[in-house]
């Protein structure tokens, strides 16, 4: 009997705020979070069974990023201050797609 291949891990929902250190403070008094990543333009937050990750609307789309193993065969990979590597993509409705390179995460 053949095993099933492992599901694909979602890592963050992105998500766009007026003031990043604002956002953060409101959801670490609201939450049990953790502060992966912070600066004046985004931050991650690190929550038990994914990332949010806060994001100013002229920096980064609203998006959903994966952890994708196959994320260099949709093209060039960007890497980002964090020291992550990936690209956007869209779904079939227009919504922007993160394929995170594992690797990197």
């Amino acid at each position: 009997m053949n095993s099933p291949a492992p599901l694909d891990s979602l890592h963050h929902i992105a998500i766009q705020v007026k003031d990043i250190a604002e956002s953060v403070s409101w959801y670490r008094e609201t939450f049990a979070c953790e502060i992966a990543y912070q600066d004046s333009t985004w931050a991650m937050l690190k929550f038990a069974n994914t990332n949010l990750a806060l994001v100013l609307p002229n920096q980064h789309p609203t998006h959903l990023g994966f952890s994708c193993p196959t994320a260099s065969q949709h093209g060039e990979l960007k890497t980002h201050r964090d020291g992550t590597r990936s690209i956007y993509i869209s779904d079939p409705s227009g919504n922007a797609v993160e394929l995170m390179d594992p690797e990197s995460l």
